[in-house]
């Protein structure tokens, strides 16, 4: 996976157990509403607990033990400004799963589909499919000759 900021983004060519386990614990945490509003919210830009109550109409403590639950998964962090502590998402690639997601939904809605990047695998089979339309071609050309 890259991380750079011109990096592309590549599949895993295959999981390991503890990876699909953490993948899943982060897919789950983002499986509530109230979560996904939260980190929605600190999309925009950094802010309190206070003001994330405000934001996504939740009470102070809702929004603590969620953000605590956020923060042990990565997805958030918090840095202490005086008494206050400022929450923002952790890194880019939080801001890109929701992306990703609001994505999908959106496509689906539309009843739009991506297509999955061509491989070479895919290609292969292109090529060939193309070799036995030329041969068939070809083998009625010779019957209809003969």
């Amino acid at each position: 996976m890259g991380h750079g900021a011109d990096s592309q983004t590549t599949p895993a060519a295959h999981l390991d157990a503890d990876s699909a386990a953490t993948i899943a614990a982060t897919l789950q945490a983002l499986a509530t509403p109230s979560r996904l509003m939260i980190l929605t919210r600190l999309r925009q830009a950094p802010c309190a607990v206070t003001e994330l109550a405000d934001a996504v109409g939740m009470e102070q403590s809702a929004v603590s033990h969620q953000l605590r639950l956020l923060r042990a998964l990565g997805l958030v962090t918090g840095s202490r400004r005086g008494r206050r502590i400022v929450y923002s998402l952790y890194d880019n690639h939080v801001a890109q799963l929701l992306d990703e997601a609001v994505y999908h939904i959106e496509h689906l809605r539309l009843g739009a589909r991506d297509l999955p990047a061509k491989t070479d695998l895919d290609q292969a089979d292109l090529d060939k499919t193309d070799l036995d339309k030329t041969e068939l071609n070809s083998a009625e050309l010779d019957t209809d000759r003969g």
